[in-house]
C-alpha cells in the first residue's frame, strides 16, 4: 500500500433520520457515484477542520456540531484513502450544491441512491445501528418484570438488545432468550445472545455478543448475521476491528455495580481508544440516557446500558 490520502467525510443527519449524499461531478474519478460529502485533509490540517472547510466550500453550510464517528481505510485502484467519518447534527445554512454536484437526502428505509462509492457503502450498515444497546438483567429484576420492561421499551422504540443473564440456569436462560427474541422481532428489533452461539441459533436470535476472552480466542469473524464484542483496552478493540465485527462495546467508562472495583476509562480514556476505530463503539459502564451527548462528543456511536435501560 502506497501513501494514504486522508479524507474527512460528513454524515449530515436531519432530525427525521435522513442523511445527505452527494454525487461526484463530471471530471472527477468515479464521476456519477454517490458518496458522503467531504474532501481531502490538507497537510498539517486536523480532520475536523477539513470537514468544516469542505462543507462550507461544497454545500455552503457552517458546521455547528460534528462528532467523530468511525475511520475506514479503502484501497482504490488510483489511491488508498483513510476516511474520517463525522456525524454532523447541527449546522447553519441550507445545504446546496456549490460545485455542480447533485445532492440528495437519503433515508435508510428507502431505496439507496446508486451507484454508491465503494468505500462508503459498508458505512450504511454501521449507520443503521441504533443509539441505544440495552442489556437484560432478568436475574436482578425477575424474569416477568424484565419481559414487561422489554415490552415497554420496544413500544418506545428500542431496537437493539443483548440477552446476558449469566446467573440464570441454562434452560431458564434459553426460555427467557426465546421470549425476548419473539417480542423483539415483532417490534422490528434485533437481539444478540451473550457468548453462546448455540443458544443464538436455537432461539432465532440475530447474533452473538462475545466476551473479551472469547473475542481474543477468535481467529476469524463468526458467521452470525450480527457480531459484537466487549472490549476494555486497545488490544481487544484492535482484535474486534481486525475481525470486522459489526460493533464493539468499550468500558467501563464510569464505575458500575455490575463490575465493582474495575478500572474505569473515564471519557478521556474512552476517546483515546475509540478515536480512529473502524467499527462503531458503544460506551458502557455507569451510563445513563443523559450521557448520550457526551458519548457522541467522545467518539461513541451510542450507549450500552444494563440498569439504566430498564428504569
Amino acid at each position: 500500500m502506497g501513501a494514504v490520502v486522508d479524507v474527512a467525510a460528513a454524515v449530515i443527519l436531519r432530525a427525521d433520520g435522513a442523511f445527505l449524499l452527494a454525487c461526484r461531478p463530471v471530471g472527477k474519478v468515479f464521476a456519477g457515484y454517490w458518496e458522503f460529502p467531504g474532501g481531502k485533509v490538507e497537510s498539517g490540517e486536523a480532520p475536523e477542520h477539513a470537514l468544516a472547510r469542505e462543507l462550507h466550500e461544497e454545500l455552503g453550510i457552517d458546521v455547528v456540531d460534528a462528532a467523530p464517528w468511525i475511520t475506514r481505510v479503502y484501497a482504490y485502484p488510483h489511491a488508498t484513502v483513510r476516511l474520517h467519518f463525522f456525524r454532523v447534527t447541527d449546522w447553519r445554512g441550507e445545504p446546496h450544491s456549490k460545485e455542480a454536484q447533485d445532492i440528495f437526502w437519503q433515508r435508510l428505509d428507502a431505496p439507496l441512491a446508486a451507484p454508491m462509492l465503494p468505500a462508503n457503502a459498508p458505512v450504511l450498515a454501521s449507520l443503521a445501528l441504533p443509539p441505544t444497546y440495552a442489556i437484560t438483567n432478568a436475574a436482578g429484576l425477575g424474569i416477568e418484570a424484565q419481559l414487561a420492561r422489554i415490552d415497554l421499551r420496544l413500544a418506545a422504540g428500542l431496537r437493539l438488545l443483548q440477552v446476558r443473564e449469566p446467573e440464570l440456569a441454562s434452560a431458564e436462560r434459553s426460555a427467557f432468550a426465546r421470549a425476548v427474541v419473539e417480542r423483539a422481532h415483532r417490534a422490528g428489533a434485533r437481539v444478540l445472545i451473550n457468548d453462546d452461539a448455540a443458544m443464538a441459533e436455537a432461539t432465532g436470535a440475530d447474533g452473538v455478543h462475545y466476551r473479551a476472552a472469547s473475542l481474543m480466542a477468535l481467529s476469524a469473524r463468526p458467521s452470525h448475521a450480527l457480531v459484537a464484542a466487549s472490549c476494555h483496552d486497545a488490544a481487544e478493540l484492535a482484535q474486534a476491528m481486525r475481525l470486522e465485527l459489526d460493533f464493539a462495546v468499550l468500558g467501563p467508562v464510569k464505575a458500575t455495580p455490575s463490575h465493582p472495583g474495575a478500572r474505569t476509562l473515564g471519557w478521556p480514556g474512552f476517546a483515546a481508544l475509540a478515536r480512529g476505530a473502524s467499527i462503531p463503539v458503544y460506551a458502557i459502564g455507569g451510563m445513563r440516557p443523559e450521557d448520550q451527548d457526551a458519548a457522541h462528543r467522545h467518539g461513541a456511536h451510542g450507549l450500552a446500558m444494563i440498569g439504566a435501560s430498564w428504569r
